[in-house]
């Protein structure tokens, strides 16, 4: 079957698609195979195509597994050894022999198959060419346009519309209402490769969000100057996050909050007016714990064992620096890595703590 036509087509997919003649040629020989064998009811046995560009040619063939003489029943796709031998002297029990063959009435079959292979495959390689470029995207923030919202799951059109983004349950914000048309920007956490469920998987609930709106809005985070040392958030409600100066002329605070709170004020539109707590980081722990249970005043941190503390507000300041359901005080022990234990002055008094030198922490 001469096809010169044919393989001038494929080649000239190859320079239009960059998709490679010997992945059509592949998937070909396999539905090619598969689409006779319909057309036969399946009562041919193993059936092999082989596609030859260079020779612009189309074969088929028909295998046959050589078994000994004395089977008592021939299974589909086999033959006996006597039978291989008439056409094979040199067959013996266990070859596998091919047989070409000219099918009938399989033009229309073939052009059906051929059309569908190569639809097919130009999706799945642009598919897979836009996913490996969003691979690259991975604990980045991108803005998207939410095209389908369902009971549990938000869609998004991410980039030029080029792939979908997915928000499960536990990475939506509770609070937030997300609707069909409204642009969004989410932070990508992993490119899930799953043949025709590959999807990006999209978020607006990790800490990583928060660091990436800090870059779009803060030039010394992105240009290094300014160091995100360590976020702890629990989303819709409040974050906090430490962060430090590459240079001493640099206030990293300041930058963060921007001039008249520019900046802090952007990010928390984005999100929703999420709260934010700007933390000076510290290499001396106690100092930094005192920092992070902002924006109540810390009066001493004692550590007690090796990764926990205790930390000793005024009485008036103790439900601010434990927070409405201990909030304030389990972000803090989230960012600092440590275990700590809030009490009141007076409460130390009675226990016979001392206050430390540790410095306080005012709200920023």
């Amino acid at each position: 079957m001469i096809k010169k036509e044919f393989f001038e087509a494929l080649a000239d997919l190859e320079q239009e698609r960059g998709i490679s003649q010997q992945v059509f040629v592949e998937a070909l020989s396999n539905a090619l195979a598969s689409a006779y064998k319909k057309q036969a009811d399946g009562e041919t046995g193993s059936v092999e195509v082989r596609l030859n560009p260079e020779k612009n040619t189309i074969r088929f063939f028909l295998l046959h597994t050589v078994v000994d003489d004395e089977v008592e029943e021939i299974g589909d796709g086999e033959i006996t050894l006597e039978e291989a031998q008439k056409t094979h002297k040199n067959a013996k029990v266990g070859d596998v022999i091919s047989e070409e063959f000219v099918p009938k009435d399989f033009s229309r079959i073939a052009a059906q198959t051929a059309k569908q292979v190569i639809l097919q495959k130009i999706h799945e390689t642009e598919r897979d060419n836009t996913l490996s470029e969003f691979s690259d995207k991975e604990g980045e923030l991108m803005s998207g346009l939410i095209r389908k919202v369902d009971m549990r799951n938000v869609y998004i059109e991410l980039g030029k519309g080029q792939i979908e983004g997915l928000m499960l349950p536990q990475d939506q914000v509770p609070g937030e209402r997300y609707e069909t048309g409204d642009r969004i920007k989410v932070y990508v956490k992993r490119v899930r490769s799953g043949g025709r469920n590959a999807q990006v998987l999209v978020s607006r609930s990790v800490s990583g969000l928060v660091k990436r709106l800090f870059e779009e809005e803060v030039p010394e985070i992105k240009a290094g100057t300014v160091v995100v040392k360590a976020i702890s958030r629990e989303p819709g409600h409040r974050t906090k996050m430490a962060i430090a100066s590459t240079d001493p002329r640099v206030d990293a605070v300041g930058a963060c909050v921007g001039n008249k709170g520019a900046r802090v004020n952007a990010v928390v539109a984005e999100l929703g007016g999420e709260k934010i707590d700007i933390i000076l980081w510290s290499e001396n722990p106690l100092e930094f714990i005192a920092k992070a249970l902002s924006p109540a005043t810390v009066l001493s941190v004692t550590q007690i064992t090796e990764k926990s503390a205790i930390a000793v507000v005024p009485d008036d300041k103790l439900s601010l620096a434990i927070g409405r359901d201990g909030q304030n005080a389990r972000l803090a022990a989230r960012l600092t890595g440590w275990k700590i234990d809030v009490k009141s002055e007076s409460a130390a008094a009675k226990m016979d703590l001392g206050l430390t030198d540790e410095p306080t922490s005012d709200a920023e």
